[in-house]
C-alpha cells in the first residue's frame, strides 16, 4: 500500500509527495510536452536501450548502514553512467554526511546498476526519481536514516540533487531525485534531504524531461524515453 504525506495546496495543484522506504516515491506532474517546462527548445537526446532489469535486487540490513563521512575530502565526484549519457554529480559530505555516507556504500555494492529512473513530473515539481532497482518506488536498500540539509524554505534548485522518502522521517535509503527545474517542495514533516548537485550533464535530465512522461498520472509516471543508471562511480 502506497504511503502517502497529506495533500498540500500549491497554486491550483494538489500537492501529493511522498518516497522510498517501503512506501511508494510520488511526485506529481503530467506528460508528453516536448519542451521544458520552461517553455525552452529540447535538447539533442541520443539514448542506447536501457538494459534489462536485474532479476536479484542487493538488500542490506540496518546494521549495514555506513558511519557518517567526517573529515577531508568535505565533497566527492559522483558520475551516473546512464544509458543517455554520463551525469555528473558534486557530493557535499558537509552539509549531509550520512546521506553521501549511505550513496557512496550503495554505489560501491553495485546496488544501482541497470536500475531504471522510474519516475518524471512535468507539472509543478520538476523532478527525475532515480535510485530504485526494482523500477516500482518501492523498493529500498533494507535500512532507512534521517533528514539531512533539508531547505527550510522548501526550495530546490536546478540541478539539486536530494533524497526522497516516506511520510517516516526516517526512511531516506536508496531513491534519489534530480530537479531539472526549479521546484518548490511542501517542508511539512521535515523537508527533503540535499546532498549535491549536478554539475555536467543536467542536460540529459532536461531532454528526457522535455519528452514528457508515459501517462498523464498526476503523480508522474515512467518517462517517456526510457532513461536507465548503468552503473555508478564514486571518487
Amino acid at each position: 500500500m502506497r504511503r502517502l504525506l497529506a495533500p498540500v495546496a500549491l497554486g491550483s495543484l494538489a500537492l501529493v509527495l511522498s518516497a522510498c522506504g517501503s512506501g511508494d516515491a510520488t511526485f506529481p506532474g503530467s506528460g508528453g510536452t516536448q519542451t521544458s517546462a520552461g517553455g525552452a527548445a529540447a535538447p539533442a537526446l541520443t539514448c542506447e536501450d536501457p538494459p534489462t532489469a536485474p532479476s536479484d535486487v542487493p538488500t542490506f540490513s540496518q546494521d549495514d548502514l555506513p558511519e557518517p563521512l567526517s573529515g577531508d575530502p568535505t565533497t566527492l565526484t559522483a558520475t551516473l553512467e546512464t544509458n543517455c549519457g554520463d551525469i555528473v554529480l558534486e557530493l557535499d559530505a558537509a552539509k549531509a554526511p550520512q546521506t553521501v555516507a549511505s550513496f557512496e556504500f550503495l554505489a560501491g555494492q553495485g546496488y544501482w546498476d541497470h536500475s531504471a529512473c522510474h519516475r518524471l513530473t512535468t507539472q509543478g515539481i520538476f523532478v527525475l526519481q532515480c535510485g530504485d532497482p526494482t523500477g516500482t518506488g518501492r523498493g529500498n536498500p533494507g535500512y532507512g536514516y534521517g533528514i539531512e540539509n533539508a531547505p527550510a524554505d522548501g526550495r530546490y534548485p536546478a540541478g539539486t540533487l536530494a533524497m526522497a522518502r516516506t511520510q517516516d522521517p526516517g526512511s531516506n535509503g536508496g531513491q534519489f531525485f534530480i530537479v531539472y527545474e526549479d521546484t518548490q517542495l511542501p517542508v511539512q514533516g521535515g523537508g527533503y534531504s540535499i546532498f549535491g548537485r549536478v554539475t555536467q550533464g543536467l542536460d540529459i535530465v532536461q531532454a528526457v524531461a522535455a519528452q514528457g512522461g508515459r501517462s498523464e498520472d498526476p503523480n508522474g509516471s515512467a518517462p517517456a524515453q526510457p532513461i536507465s543508471i548503468l552503473s555508478v562511480d564514486v571518487g
